[in-house]
């Protein structure tokens, strides 16, 4: 760490303390050329991830908004919230792991089916019959036969 006094290069840490919301470690430092003493603070650094949308128009990633659409299929559903909200942590933590920079709302919703697959299926009927946009009774039938085929 390069010292803010002199500009020496090396230094060392005389105490380390996590800061109060525990996003970050805070460094009491000490220079080894002209010993004055100076703070650094150690964080994450997350990227931006982006949503491209249908249109190919682009928005920031929103973690609500897939809770919020989590929420909605699982109204009047013996799900709990917090299952919900490890639901969409592990979505999250998905999108987050990949590579891209860049993330379609089809690879979200296929994420979102997949948790809601496991924790309600009527939930997750609901959720497809929006995002999957079925035309006639005939596409939400081979839906249903889906999921009683697996059974």
């Amino acid at each position: 760490m390069k010292c803010p006094f002199c500009g020496f290069q090396e230094s060392k840490v005389i105490d380390s303390r996590h800061s109060e919301d525990g996003s970050s470690i805070r460094r009491r430092r000490e220079c080894l050329s002209c010993q004055k003493r100076f703070t650094t603070y150690e964080t994450v650094e997350s990227l931006p991830i982006v949503v491209v949308k249908k249109d190919n128009s682009r928005q920031s990633f929103d973690r609500s908004k897939i809770l919020n659409g989590m929420v909605r299929a699982c109204e009047k559903r013996p799900v709990s919230m917090a299952d919900m909200e490890k639901a969409v942590d592990e979505i999250v933590q998905t999108v987050q792991n990949s590579l891209d920079r860049e993330v379609s709302t089809d690879r979200i919703g296929q994420l979102v089916m997949e948790q809601l697959k496991e924790l309600d299926q009527v939930a997750y009927v609901r959720f497809a019959s929006v995002y999957r946009q079925f035309k006639d009774l005939n596409t939400f039938m081979e839906e249903l036969n889906k999921i009683l085929k697996n059974k």
